[in-house]
């Protein structure tokens, strides 16, 4: 027998069942799913160091468990010093199995370490059924040494969705445990 992440078993066993009947589909394969998770960060201040570029992705690919890729800017924008093609952040896209994983860290270790956490806001959602997070430190992973952190910053963590509304969507993401404001 393979292995199977909790949070995927939980998915089939238990959230299914119930966001069918709350909002009485009539197929199991109209249910919402949670099709990936994109973990990115902008690093301002690589224009100016080449090397916070691999400090980001060396954080990123430990976070996500999966290698991250450095993000290139798209146009110059003088006011900035950036040229076309410069590294200005990094980004890493989990699904199936990592993403389930990455989910439960999320929810059961990395989220109750934040200073004076009361939830995660409810304005996230986009109205296509996609929400994003905003994290402040990347020091609340307990994968990450506080020791050899370079500088503190953050990153955003969007949840992409198969549901056509914010309301299934919220609805999904409470059924997985995710923590919302009341």
């Amino acid at each position: 027998m393979s292995y199977v992440p909790n949070l995927k078993k939980k998915y089939h066993e238990e959230i299914v069942p119930a966001l069918k009947e709350e909002f009485s589909y009539s197929n199991v394969m109209e249910v919402p799913r949670l099709k990936k998770i994109v973990l990115s960060q902008g690093v301002g201040a690589a224009t100016a160091d080449k090397k916070l570029i691999e400090y980001a992705v060396n954080e990123m690919t430990i976070i996500a468990g999966q290698k991250a890729v450095p993000t290139y800017s798209k146009k110059d924008i003088s006011n900035f010093k950036l040229r076309k093609g410069m590294p200005i952040g990094a980004k890493v896209t989990l699904r199936s199995d990592k993403m389930y994983e990455f989910l439960e860290r999320l929810i059961w270790s990395s989220l109750p370490r934040i200073r004076d956490f009361s939830g995660i806001k409810k304005n996230g959602f986009d109205g296509r059924g996609n929400y994003t997070l905003g994290i402040s430190e990347q020091i609340i992973y307990p994968e990450i040494d506080i020791d050899k952190v370079s500088r503190i910053s953050g990153m955003d963590i969007s949840f992409v969705t198969s549901a056509n509304t914010d309301k299934e969507a919220k609805a999904l993401l409470e059924k997985f445990g995710l923590p919302f404001k009341k």
